[in-house]
């Protein structure tokens, strides 16, 4: 059969492997930033980007021949792309359970949105703020609720020891300060 009658899919148009799946049965816990950035972001495809792209398509299609037409397959293309991200938000916002962590300031326990410094067995410090799948950024020291150092310092209190399971081995780590925003005056 010829190439030019078989269809061209793309097998992950639902998925976004940029991120990882939500544990099965967990929430989707956010700030309510991030959610703000993640509503702007959906807005902004909805509203700015799809339709610039679509007028581009629609110019390139009424050029005519589209077989060797790049702005035709190349929009065809990017609009797959954003629809996927469209759909990726739309589904992430559903489900999104917006937690704000000023409601914690003053405490010295660890919940989601703590900003934590810690200690491992060799006397190193870092610092971690534990946010969201969705919003969460290891260049900023940011850790998803559900990563494994995340997992370890949630509920401990300033001082408290705990054990952070690598796939080096088993390592202890002391919490040495835990910090939150403050709320803003309403």
């Amino acid at each position: 059969m010829s190439k030019a009658f078989t269809k061209e899919t793309d097998a992950d148009d639902d998925e976004d492997l940029s991120l990882p799946p939500l544990p099965a049965g967990g929430k989707n816990y956010i700030t309510p930033q991030g959610y703000a950035r993640l509503k702007s972001e959906l807005l902004d495809l909805i509203d700015n980007e799809r339709p610039k792209v679509v007028e581009v398509v629609h110019w390139a299609a009424s050029n005519g021949d589209r077989s060797e037409n790049g702005d035709y397959h190349y929009g065809k293309k990017r609009l797959r792309e954003i629809d996927r991200r469209i759909r990726f938000l739309t589904k992430r916002l559903e489900i999104a359970e917006i937690s704000d962590p000023a409601v914690h300031h003053g405490s010295d326990q660890v919940f989601f949105g703590a900003t934590v410094t810690y200690a491992d067995d060799s006397g190193a410090e870092q610092t971690v703020t534990i946010l969201g799948i969705d919003e969460a950024d290891s260049a900023q020291n940011q850790v998803s609720w559900i990563s494994p150092i995340a997992r370890a310092l949630l509920k401990a209190r300033i001082g408290d020891e705990v054990k952070l399971i690598t796939p080096a081995g088993v390592r202890d780590i002391e919490v040495l300060e835990v910090r939150y925003p403050v709320r803003p005056p309403d």
